[in-house]
């Protein structure tokens, strides 16, 4: 038993042994080491056969197995072989390859709503490109996207592949682009505080309704949808929802109604107010309470985030021009839960040193590095600050050169040294227009305008404009360099060339020929000051009808046609309102509808040149310049005359309008406006620089249609052009509120007004000895005979705002409540144009 057994376990070792000899010799060896010039290629027709060798090129000069794989995954990683196979043979290495066909032309067949252009652009195969199946799937996978994101989410794309002679290929993508595809409706989940109407103004994607094809903002983008869910939560935010959350946005595709459904889901929470605003600091030598000043918040004010950004931004930013670069202001705040209220507190405290390493710019094929840099306030090797990094990339998105701006930070060479990195989308900002509009005082007007914002990459602004007009026309050029000589200094000039005719406001015409260059600069975010240069040249118009003493009766074209007995009371010396007058009548050169003396004396003057120094200082705290609900705009101008020239004056003139929001969604806006009109020296004032006043001032009134006017013939049927005023007030309160029963994307307002102010103080000529007339008898000296009140105008009235697809238009319908008695009333008024 013993020897079986031993000779068991022998013969069941020998066994093992022999089986894995056995094996080990059925597996595939691996080859020796191979010379290079063993590399053998067979079936290239385009690629050389050493461009296939040369990804099998070791140092050594050997290959090896795992040169050989790596070798080979390099190869079909170029694209440009439908299949590799390396075999050994005789002692070489055989790389048979599988060339990619060629793509000859590339089609797009059944896109209607998007080009073949951008199509081109967007997929990744290229006529003349090879060709690959994987890069065919995945580019119609890109073109359905692009057909997603246009709302047509029914697209179907189907690749067509057809085989050419010499390995060569057409690539014919069809399309078949379905119906639109938008959001249908837009709800909301527990809002409370806010109708839904309230909260569809505040987002970007609108419901589909019939205007929906002059925009694209009704489809459904889930970017956007997520960007809303921010914009939700920013405003409730701004009006004390401090614990405010935007749960969920909810989209659902309805087959029925072939559309999405949106709704968001809310959480408001309570509604608080400032209860207290303390400063505190715990750097040893600075004041906190210093600050105070850079604070928008104040106790009992409702609780307002961006009010708080700001202010810590400001505060951030003052402490670094103390001296204090690595200071970090934190706001912080304690709620009352039960009073509803917020006790803010701005802490101030010591940061982390740390430095800018490196300002990164990605994305800006067009725009100059410069450009996008000089809107930092800091730069590489500067202690890094947020606040002024954040205001670094609000500038850069309001140039309005980029689809989007994003700054991050991200770890440097060290734990002290950060770099930013600039993510930028750039836009087309060159724009074309042909517009055309119609007003009840300028007539029907049309102008062709090329502008570029961003002109050659260097952030300058230059546009022309021609305007053509029933009773205007003009031509305009204007340049701006926003950084003369790398400051913060925009410098600008306009040339203009500007006609007004005649209308059934005025008898007469202006052509006006100037040059104004200008230099702007900010003094704060929300200040800024212009100053300015203007020189221009102005003369007079007049048909001859309308400046002549013939006296006649049988011109009806005039706006006063006396009868012969008139006019031979007038010429044969007697004043027909006095039978105890004698001798001749001074205002025969007014008989039959002449223009207003000034205008006559202007006109004998010829052209006249004005040279005038001026600034402006603006303050704008506004939530919109375009559509304005919150916030105040003060403009406050100055314009001396007399720099050179032919005239002299000093010109003062204040603007502000104050928008707050009211309850549902009504905008309250006070408007208060004024300004004065100054003699310097002894020099007369023309008429032509008076201020002229009509619905700018108060609504209900026509063009020129109140101040000082020309009454000489009053009593006769007619009176004569309005002769402007030296001085003048003016005050309106206003409500606008949208339209509850109508789409927000219908861009309808309501709104209604009260309107009071007054123009008065006339300081032109008065007399006028008349020379070359044609009767001279009758006119030897033109006297002036015009009324010059102070009245109060006033009234009330409703409009229509539409902000429509083919530009912004208003409709007004005001009613005098007091007025001049030689005041020209208008209703009725409109006025609006278009771009496309």
């Amino acid at each position: 038993m013993s020897f079986l057994r031993a000779w068991l376990i022998v013969a069941v070792v020998s066994g093992v042994s022999i089986a894995s000899s056995l094996s080990l010799a059925l597996l595939p060896q691996p080859a020796a080491a191979q010379a290079v010039d063993t590399i053998v290629v067979e079936g290239n027709r385009r690629v050389e056969a050493e461009t296939v060798r040369s990804y099998f090129r070791p140092a050594g000069g050997r290959l090896d197995q795992s040169e050989i794989d790596e070798g080979l995954k390099a190869l079909i990683g170029t694209g440009l072989f439908q299949d590799v196979k390396i075999s050994h043979a005789g002692g070489r290495i055989v790389v048979s390859v599988v060339e990619n066909a060629v793509i000859g032309r590339i089609a797009f067949e059944g896109n209607k709503k998007i080009k073949d252009e951008q199509l081109s652009a967007e997929i990744q195969s290229k006529p003349r490109g090879t060709f690959s199946r994987a890069l065919v799937q995945s580019d119609t996978l890109r073109i359905a996207e692009i057909y997603r994101r246009s709302g047509r989410y029914d697209v179907r794309v189907t690749p067509e592949i057809i085989e050419q002679p010499n390995n060569r290929t057409d690539l014919i993508f069809t399309i078949e682009e379905g119906v639109k595809t938008g959001v249908k409706s837009v709800e909301f989940i527990g809002n409370s505080a806010y109708s839904a109407a309230r909260l569809r103004d505040v987002i970007k994607t609108h419901e589909s309704n019939l205007l929906s094809f002059l925009a694209n903002n009704d489809i459904y983008d889930p970017d956007r949808v997520e960007a809303d869910r921010d914009l939700i939560r920013r405003f409730y935010l701004k009006n004390g929802f401090a614990d405010v959350q935007v749960v969920a946005a909810l989209t659902e595709y309805d087959p029925e109604k072939k559309g999405f459904l949106v709704t968001f889901k809310i959480e408001e929470g309570q509604q608080y107010r400032v209860g207290s605003v303390d400063f505190r600091s715990s750097i040893a030598t600075f004041d906190a309470a210093s600050l105070r000043n850079f604070s928008r918040v104040s106790a009992g004010s409702l609780y307002n985030v961006e009010s708080v950004e700001k202010s810590t931004e400001e505060m951030q930013i003052e402490a670094s021009r103390r001296g204090y670069a690595f200071a970090v202001v934190r706001p912080g705040g304690d709620r009352n839960f039960e009073a509803h209220t917020v006790s803010v507190v701005f802490n101030v405290d010591e940061g982390p040193r740390t430095y800018i390493e490196r300002i990164n710019l990605r994305g800006n094929t067009r725009t100059r590095d410069y450009v996008i840099r000089r809107e930092f306030d800091i730069s590489e090797g500067d202690a890094y600050n947020r606040a002024l990094v954040d205001r670094a990339e609000r500038r850069l998105k309001n140039l309005d050169y980029f689809k989007s701006v994003k700054i991050v930070a991200e770890p440097g060479s060290s734990s002290d040294r950060v770099i930013l990195i600039v993510d930028m989308e750039e836009k087309s900002t060159g724009d074309f227009s042909i517009s055309g509009g119609y007003s009840t005082s300028d007539g029907a007007l049309a102008e062709v305008s090329i502008s570029e914002r961003n002109l050659l990459g260097k952030g300058l602004y230059a546009k022309a404009s021609v305007s053509y007009g029933q009773y205007s026309r003009g031509i305009s050029l204007s340049f701006v360099e926003p950084y003369l000589l790398d400051y913060r200094l925009a410098l600008g000039f306009d040339t203009y060339w500007k006609q007004q005719k005649s209308n059934s406001y005025t008898s007469y015409g202006v052509t006006t020929l100037g040059f104004s260059p200008r230099l702007g600069f900010a003094l704060r975010e929300d200040l800024s000051l212009q100053l300015r240069y203007s020189l221009y040249q102005q003369s007079i118009t007049l048909a001859s009808a309308y400046n002549n003493c013939n006296n006649n009766a049988s011109n009806s074209s005039l706006a006063f046609n006396p009868t012969p007995a008139y006019i031979q009371s007038v010429l044969g010396g007697v004043d027909p309102t006095n039978s105890t007058s004698s001798g001749v009548y001074g205002y025969g050169c007014y008989g039959d509808g002449e223009s207003s003396l000034p205008v006559r004396k202007e006109l004998a003057n010829g052209a006249t040149w004005t040279s005038a120094l001026g600034y402006t200082l603006n303050y704008n705290t506004l939530d919109n310049t375009k559509n304005p609900t919150d916030g105040l705009l003060v403009d406050f101008r100055q314009d001396f005359a007399g720099v050179g020239g032919d005239v002299t004056y000093l010109k003062t003139a204040l603007d502000t309008k104050y928008y707050t929001p009211l309850v549902s969604e009504i905008i309250s806006v006070i408007h208060l406006q004024g300004g004065v009109l100054s003699k310097l020296g002894n020099q007369d004032l023309r008429m032509l620089d008076h201020f002229q006043m009509g619905p700018n001032l108060v609504r209900g009134f026509a063009s020129n249609g109140i101040g000082p006017r020309d009454i000489t013939y009053y009593n006769y049927g007619t009176s004569g052009d309005a002769l402007g005023g030296t001085k003048y007030w003016g005050a309106s309160m206003e409500l606008q509120m949208p339209f509850w029963f109508l789409p927000k994307e219908v861009g309808l307002k309501g709104a209604v007004y009260a309107d009071a102010g007054s123009l008065w103080g006339y300081q032109g000529p008065t007399s006028w000895t008349a020379t070359g007339e044609v009767n001279t008898k009758a006119c030897p000296t033109c006297g002036l005979q015009y009324d010059d009140g102070n009245t109060v105008r006033s009234s009330v009235g409703v409009g229509l705002i539409w902000a429509s697809p083919f530009g912004p238009l208003r409709f007004d319908y005001a009613v005098p409540i007091t007025k001049g008695k030689y005041d020209v009333v208008q209703e009725f008024r409109f006025g609006g144009g278009t771009s496309f």
